[in-house]
This record gives C-alpha cells, structure tokens and sequence, in this order.
C-alpha cells in the first residue's frame, strides 16, 4: 500500500501542471514532505492551450484566433530526513505566469497585443512529526515577480516591469494512518505584495503594487483495498486580491486595471491511484474550478476549468519515473473591455518527473 500511496502522489503531481485557476502555473504539493528518508526529484512541464474568441457588439464577428502561447515549467524539490522527528525540503517553483500573444488580424481589436508575467519562489520548509501520527511543518517563501505588456488598441501602450523580490511564508499540519495509508494535510500559503517599477511607453511612471493572493489548500488519501488508493484535494485562492494597475494605465484609463480578477476560486479534486506490480502504478484525476460568471479582462479570457489526467510511475530500486498527461477543458467566458465570447477552448499539457531516494 506504500508504494500505491507514493505512486499515486507522483502521478498526481506530475499530471496536474497543465492549467490552473486564473495566472496559477503550480500549487503546493505536500507530498514531497512525506517521502521516506532523503528525496529529490526534478519535474518538467510543457503546455499547449487553444483559447480563441469571437467580438460582440461594435466587432461583431471578429475572431480574436489563438491567445494564449505555449509554455513550459520546470520545479526542483529536496527533502532531508534530519532524524525520527524533524525533517527540512526545498522547492524551487513557478507559481503565476501569463503567455499571451493575439494573432496579427487588423479586425480584431486586441490584434498583436501580448503580455508576459513570469515568476520564480524558492520555500524551505521545516517538518516536526509527533509520536501520535501528527505532525507540522511550515517556512518561508522567497518569490520573484516581473513582467512586460503590449496593447497597439490603446494607443501602442507598453508596460516593462523591474524584477520584485519579496518574501511570505507556509503554514500547515497534518494527520496520518500509516497502517490504511491514510493522510489528511491542511495547508496555508500568505499571500505576497511586489511593489513593482514601471516603464509606460518609454517612460518611467513611478510604482505600483500587485498581490500575489493567499490561499488555503486541503489534500487527503486514503487506501480503499489491496493496492488500491483514493486521493484528492480541495484548494481556495483569494483571486480577488490580484490586479495590475500601472499608473499611466490608471490615469489613462479612469482607473481600470490590466488585469484583474474579482471572484476567488475554489478547486476541486479527486483521483484513483493503483498499484499493478512491484514497477509500475497508475492513477486517474477529475479536477473541477466551477466558473464565476463574472466579465473577464482581454488579457485572460478564461474562467474555470474542468479537467482528466491520466498518468504512470515505473519504479526500480531508489528511482521513480513518472509521465502524465492532461486535457482541460477551460471555461467559457465573456470579456469587458472589448466585448467578446470566448468559448469551446481547451488546454492540453503533459508531466515528467523524476525522484530518487537515498
């Protein structure tokens, strides 16, 4: 069953990088603190989502074609098994990120308008395990945030970025059975605020603040038979506390953000791992964001998504491989400042990692 539970975690993990609430590219994964002994693992993550829509009203049938860019995702994470009762791990992430790129059609009014948010975090954690199957852990986040826009519509605005450094921290707990495999984690991440320098069409405005939100994230296993095990997670991100605001922007505008956010999302999921023999295991994902019915801003024309991973681990001696597959289909929504429909989109993403203990 301790091969199951560690199967069906990887897999998991490594199947569920392909698209996320709003600008979320990772979640934390509290697996990592529960390996046995020292671990380390490496996972890559490349994604290729389809999001088009059609313009409403004054761009009546204007098509805005394929939006969103393709990306990739690298995460690095170390765990020590300092002795029966404390522990310590490293991650290194990247939590939030935009690719947006619209095609060159002159109908369509955001035509050849991108942006790009990229992020980097670096946590280290430390874990203290009771007699009585409990235990803690908690650390301190340290996250890079930057990014650059292009908009020809409103009058070629361009926005660069500084690189912002800032700090929060992770707080959580959680419960084990070792005995039916079952383990309960609950996890809280503060959020973190980057005062961010801007450059507004050539020209530095000042400063502006943008939050990356906090969240609380509730993960659960349990083994239902012989190598059989039920796992899941349900997950809240304060997405309400995001936007981008630049002051020139600001002025120009009347106050209106580049993007933002007004609902907080909660996500939901749900998988099956099973154990077919000492090498190889495999489990399933159902992942569910209802959507918020809200108007969308043009630079993330999405909201909510459902989602099916399908993933396997072969294992041999101290070493994991795990290689999934993600297909997700993305919410309809509906845009503000130029009024559009966006609908039927999709994202498909796929996982490798790779762990060894020692």
């Amino acid at each position: 069953m301790k091969k199951a539970v560690m199967a069906a975690a990887v897999v998991s993990a490594a199947a569920t990088g392909a698209h996320a609430g709003a600008v979320e590219r990772s979640t934390f994964n509290t697996a990592l603190l529960f390996e046995q002994g020292d671990y380390v693992e490496l996972s890559f993550g490349a994604v290729a989502p389809d999001v088009s829509g059609i313009g409403t009203g004054p761009f009546a049938g204007t098509s805005s074609g394929n939006m969103s860019q393709d990306y990739l995702s690298v995460a690095f994470g170390y765990k020590q098994q300092l002795n029966d009762t404390w522990a310590l791990a490293l991650i290194l992430d990247q939590p939030v990120g935009a690719d947006v790129a619209y095609p060159a059609d002159p109908s369509y009014p955001f035509a050849n308008s991108t942006a790009d948010l990229d992020s980097q975090a670096l946590t280290l954690l430390a874990k203290y395990s009771t007699p009585n199957n409990l235990s803690f852990y908690g650390g301190v986040k340290a996250q890079r945030l930057y990014g650059k826009v292009f908009i020809p519509f409103f009058t070629n605005y361009s926005l660069a970025t500084d690189k912002s450094d800032e700090y929060g921290y992770v707080l959580g707990a959680a419960w084990e059975k070792p005995e039916i495999a079952a383990r309960v984690a609950l996890t809280y991440t503060s959020e973190i605020t980057h005062t961010l320098s801007s450059i507004e069409n050539g020209a530095p405005t000042g400063s502006f603040d943008s939050t990356v939100p906090q969240s609380v994230q509730l993960d659960f296993q349990t083994g239902v038979a012989a190598d059989t095990l039920v796992f899941g997670s349900v997950r809240w991100v304060d997405w309400s506390e995001f936007q981008i605001t630049p002051p020139g922007f600001a002025l120009a505008s009347g106050g209106l953000p580049l993007a933002a956010y007004d609902s907080d999302y909660i996500t939901y999921s749900l998988g099956v791992g099973r154990r077919f023999n000492d090498t190889w295991s495999g489990a399933v994902t159902l992942t569910h964001e209802p959507q918020s019915d809200d108007l969308q801003r043009n630079l993330g024309p999405t909201d909510g998504f459902t989602s099916v991973s399908v993933g396997a681990t072969y294992t041999r001696d101290n070493m994991k491989i795990t290689g999934g597959v993600r297909y997700v289909f993305i919410g309809d929504a509906n845009t503000t400042t130029v009024g559009s429909s966006f609908t039927d989109n999709n994202a498909i993403g796929v996982g490798l990692k790779v762990g060894y203990s020692f």
